[in-house]
């Protein structure tokens, strides 16, 4: 099927992107296109201008910036796989980054795409959740900063205004004592999480002392597991991580399809929350 009509636009600065967004407020932003435009080829979006922020100066790139990544949100999984500052600093992002779509995705596919499109089975936000990873926003009014606990309100919705574009993405460093996986049981044709867990611990005397772990595929929205966080602090031992990942969908609209039902999709859920918690704790001793 061929999209609707549209316009497009190819700005080459967050400024100039910024007033095509007021002028066309029912347009949307593209970047490496593999989320938009198959949504469009299907008639599931129809936005009325295309603009394209390809070639903005200034919005790819990694950076080691000392106790955190600055990551340009144009940059590609293929860019994050190659990564000598990643494979440094936070080894789990090329992880994951392997681990979406295919070579063709990879090679186009932007970080910042999905994180503004927020998918709810992409595998980014989850690792943004988990990463305590925070967002740089510039608007009509300047720069804001949003934490990406944030960041991700509901099925394909962000905090992103209208009129804003994601201009970074700031990743704390793993301190000492500290690792960090990601767990996923991929959908055999799409390539999408049916769940996707990331997880960070620190551990003190082979203890978890602190534990985040966001989760994607599950829910309308990629969301952090509060309740199994708190469930492994202090806890050490396969016994008390699968516990503790029981409670991975605790509070959740737990999503079922022609797939996975909403009760194979919660265990797959607590599956491969166990096995991340697990090889993140692996990693923290390592």
């Amino acid at each position: 099927m061929y999209p609707a009509a549209f316009n497009y636009f190819r700005p080459t600065s967050v400024s100039e992107t910024i007033g095509l967004l007021q002028q066309h407020p029912e347009g949307k932003i593209v970047a490496g296109g593999h989320s938009l435009l198959p949504m469009m080829k299907l008639r599931l979006a129809e936005p009325e201008s295309l603009i394209d922020i390809g070639r903005v100066d200034g919005l790819t790139g990694i950076n080691d910036a000392g106790d955190h990544i600055s990551i340009g949100p144009l940059t590609t999984y293929h860019e994050v796989l190659h990564s000598d500052v990643i494979a440094a600093s936070l080894p789990v992002l090329a992880e994951a980054a392997n681990q979406v779509g295919d070579i063709q995705v990879r090679n186009r596919g932007t970080i910042g795409g999905s994180c503004a499109h927020a998918d709810p089975a992409s595998d980014m936000p989850a690792l943004m959740l988990a990463l305590d990873a925070t967002f740089k926003a510039t608007g009509p009014n300047g720069d804001r900063t949003i934490a990406a606990s944030d960041f991700f309100i509901d099925f394909f919705t962000t905090a992103l205004e209208p009129e804003e574009v994601l201009t970074e993405i700031s990743i704390p460093k793993l301190g000492a004592n500290s690792g960090a996986a990601y767990a996923k049981f991929s959908h055999p044709a799409s390539g999408y999480a049916v769940v996707g867990v990331a997880a960070v611990v620190k551990l003190d005397g082979g203890n978890i002392t602190e534990a985040c772990v966001g989760i994607t595929g599950t829910g309308p929205v990629a969301y952090r597991a509060t309740v199994t966080e708190q469930a492994l602090a202090g806890k050490s031992g396969d016994s008390a991580i699968e516990e503790a990942a029981s409670h991975a969908t605790d509070g959740v609209d737990v999503n079922g399809d022609i797939f996975a039902s909403p009760e194979y999709r919660a265990h797959l859920a607590q599956v491969y929350t166990k096995r991340a918690v697990q090889a993140a704790v692996a990693n923290a001793r390592g």
